[in-house]
């Protein structure tokens, strides 16, 4: 009877599954806490997240300051961060020397009435171009796009002649009126638009929901980021905008907060004005400061709503 004899293990067959397995592990990662990692995550996260704040805030931050300020600690060679005293003095100068309450009356109807405006224009042209059909509608898009491309210091003249011919100087709707067209409202709804699932306005329209009802009643409801995005942004360029402003009106019933910014200027024009005048531009952009604070969410919401698919 014939015994076997052990076989002894092939070395190259037992290198090779091992060879295998190592090749199946995942790369190694760095540790969250290794040098590498922090030395990215400092470089390409804090300091650029660092330094574009302070390139905002920075100004800001001087311009208060420098509005709680006297003249001889502004216009002077020893440089002096913090003011000696925190008065108002400046505040109270700026809203005597011009009249402040009617500019903040003025901006306010300005920005309410043409935000809003503007505002129902984009939702019922996006609707339009998305669910309505009719000729020539990629031809009207294509309009709006290059209307995005154009810069509105083109427009002015022509606008200037025809609100001055049509006796719009020196009024609230002569400012209103020719921006009450918004192409970029237009473009972000109706791109937010074509993300919409159909079935929700095939259900809508068998229940006998027609167009306004449908606007209203379905897309409305769920486009509010967008829609809030887009009236958060119209009210901040409505709130600031100065070119426009500055060349329909001359006279301090009908001027908004920005112009009457020139207006405090030019009556405060030598160095002793500087504080007055931080204390006028503070007046003029704490107020859409706050709302943007307090709305600046629903802008990442809007833009990138519809952005992910699945």
């Amino acid at each position: 009877m014939s015994t076997l004899s052990p076989v002894s293990p092939d070395p190259a067959a037992g290198a090779a599954p091992a060879a295998g397995a190592n090749q199946d592990l995942p790369p190694q990662r760095n540790r969250p806490f290794s040098r590498a990692n922090l030395v990215q995550t400092i470089v390409g996260g804090y300091v650029p997240l660092i330094l574009a704040t302070l390139v905002v805030v920075v100004p800001l931050l001087w311009m208060m300051l420098s509005s709680l300020k006297t003249p001889g600690e502004i216009v002077t060679t020893d440089l002096k961060i913090l003011p000696q005293s925190f008065n108002l003095e400046n505040y109270k100068v700026a809203m005597t020397t011009v009249p402040f309450g009617q500019f903040f009356i003025n901006s306010l109807i300005v920005t309410t009435v043409g935000s809003t405006v503007k505002v129902i224009l984009a939702i019922l042209t996006a609707y339009a171009l998305v669910f309505v059909r009719f000729p020539f509608k990629n031809v009207i898009f294509i309009v709006i796009l290059v209307a995005l491309m154009v810069p509105p210091q083109v427009s002015i003249l022509p606008n200037y002649i025809l609100i001055a011919g049509i006796g719009g100087k020196n009024t609230l709707w002569g400012i209103i009126l020719p921006g009450l067209g918004t192409a970029f409202g237009t473009f972000l709804l109706r791109q937010h638009f074509l993300t919409l699932p159909g079935s929700i306005l095939e259900a809508a329209e068998i229940d006998g929901a027609g167009h306004w009802r449908r606007l209203w009643q379905v897309v409305a409801p769920v486009s509010l980021p967008s829609i809030a995005t887009v009236a958060l942004v119209t009210v901040v360029s409505e709130w600031n905008d100065y070119i426009w402003p500055l060349i329909i009106t001359d006279r301090p019933e009908t001027m908004t907060l920005p112009v009457g910014l020139t207006l405090l200027q030019n009556s405060e024009g030598n160095g002793a004005g500087w504080g007055i005048l931080m204390a006028g531009a503070m007046l003029v952009i704490v107020p859409i400061l706050l709302v943007f604070a307090a709305l600046q969410r629903y802008i990442v919401a809007g833009l990138t709503q519809g952005s992910v698919t699945g």
